[in-house]
């Protein structure tokens, strides 16, 4: 027998509502009906300034939570690296669907791969992470802050405003657009934000109905992949003004863990990888963020 009704929050950009009806499909094989309510976000309505600058990624999860915690929505719908590494009381974040493409990609004019790109070429990208990270491989190119939906970044690039923009893959495989990728990048030469690739559901600690139901949906991989990534998260207390990447995947019967860290000038990168039976996903995740809290801490006095 089906559940009664469920509503989902999501932001209403197209790549949120795509995500959100993915949830909905999986929802509805246990659901008689699943309504999709869009929330915009305060994320949403300045696309101008850096995250970090006007407070970090919470900008998009909030309101959402909002509608969470007052009853308004059954089910928050999130893209996971766009969410903080602490969530508000009373909520619980532990369903995940399986796993989009993590990768990175850029895109380019002339279709040019960033080794191509001339000197002080102008590369748009959201945040210091990956600006830190593609300095390690060009630092003699301009990386200027670029901020927007996919679509909106593409047109900068195409208005002759930067002359190369650097994305997710995952976003742009959603969308149907990855013919205009110019290069994509490994986990390993560019590791990925916390979550990326991943769409987390979110609901009330108290509500076992659904808690029951999202069980049901849950992908087991990406969960335990997910969980490293997150608790590597909370030991920094990292957010957006973090320039950090976690990258967990499954073998087996063992999770890896590929994480760095970088100073706040981004000149020093702290990288450490180690692995666990995959019942220790989230002591993985508290020791790998231990060992670089405790030697980016060192670094500072010498």
């Amino acid at each position: 027998m089906k559940s009664k009704k469920i509503i989902i929050g999501s932001r209403g950009s197209k790549l949120a509502l795509i995500y959100a009806e993915r949830a909905r499909e999986k929802l509805l094989n246990f659901c008689s009906e699943v309504e999709i309510k869009k929330i915009v976000t305060d994320g949403d309505l300045n696309q101008k300034d850096r995250l970090s600058d006007i407070g970090g990624k919470g900008l998009f999860s909030k309101k959402i939570e909002n509608n969470l915690i007052n009853n308004q929505i059954d089910i928050a719908v999130h893209a996971l690296k766009d969410m903080p590494s602490e969530e508000p009381e009373g909520l619980i974040t532990n369903c995940f669907l399986e796993r989009n493409d993590p990768r990175e990609v850029l895109i380019s004019k002339n279709n040019n791969q960033i080794i191509n790109l001339k000197t002080n070429s102008v590369v748009g990208t959201s945040s210091l992470r990956r600006e830190y990270q593609l300095k390690r491989i060009r630092n003699d190119l301009k990386y200027k802050l670029i901020r927007g939906n996919v679509d909106t970044r593409i047109n900068k690039l195409n208005d002759g405003l930067y002359d190369a923009i650097i994305l997710a893959y995952a976003g742009l495989k959603s969308l149907n657009i990855d013919k205009q990728i110019s290069q994509i990048f490994s986990t390993q030469e560019i590791i990925p934000s916390v979550g990326q690739g991943v769409v987390a559901l979110q609901c009330r600690k108290n509500d076992r109905h659904t808690l029951e139901l999202l069980s049901k949906i849950n992908h087991e991989k990406t969960s335990i992949s997910v969980n490293a990534e997150r608790y590597f998260l909370k030991v920094l207390e990292g957010d957006c003004e973090t320039a950090v990447g976690a990258f967990a995947y499954v073998e087996n019967d063992v999770v890896n863990l590929n994480a760095e860290l970088f100073s706040i000038d981004g000149k020093q990168r702290f990288y450490h990888h180690s692995k666990k039976d995959i019942m220790l996903s989230k002591e993985l995740g508290l020791e790998v963020g231990g060992i670089l809290k405790k030697v980016s801490k060192d670094s500072y006095k010498r």
